[in-house]
């Protein structure tokens, strides 16, 4: 029997995911997706929000473990997978990718951030990495940290590098 074909959601993440382990230690992850679409309006002329959708998302190994520590609950995400059954109005998908929407938001990976950077925010590994440098410009010391879904403050210079300043 071939398998379902793979489709595209785009919805925000409710509530925290949820991680198990197979019994032979395969990671399995579990996560609530709600989209609500639009629909026209043709006697109001005007856009307005249909009914909400619900999704049950599941991942595996890898992916399974990233989506664990990455989503959060109101993060937009693109997921492209296959649809396997419903469930007491929700939608069961087995998901293949898991993308952030950068639609109202910046994702900082490892790869996109300095090399200094990169260790000061690389995953948790049984190997300690190595310690941030000691010294820290004054500006960057002044300033409040910065909260969550913010970037820190050095992004900012950074990401100016050879541009010419504004007047």
């Amino acid at each position: 029997m071939p398998k379902a074909p793979t489709v595209p959601f785009v919805g925000t993440v409710t509530g925290s995911p949820e991680t198990r382990f197979t019994g032979s230690g395969i990671t399995v992850t579990r996560f609530r997706l709600t989209t609500v679409p639009s629909e026209w309006d043709a006697q109001a002329r005007q856009w307005r929000d249909a009914a909400p959708v619900h999704y049950i998302c599941t991942v595996w190994r890898d992916l399974a473990r990233n989506a664990a520590e990455s989503l959060v609950d109101g993060v937009e995400v693109i997921v492209h997978g296959r649809i396997t059954g419903a469930r007491d109005g929700d939608i069961l998908v087995s998901a293949d990718e898991i993308g952030v929407s950068l639609r109202a938001r910046i994702a900082y990976t490892a790869a996109s951030l300095p090399p200094q950077a990169a260790l000061v925010h690389a995953p948790h590994t049984s190997t300690p990495a190595p310690p941030p440098p000691a010294v820290q410009p004054a500006a960057a010391t002044a300033r409040p940290a910065p909260g969550p879904g913010h970037p820190p403050h050095w992004w900012e210079e950074k990401r100016a590098e050879g541009w010419p300043r504004r007047v």
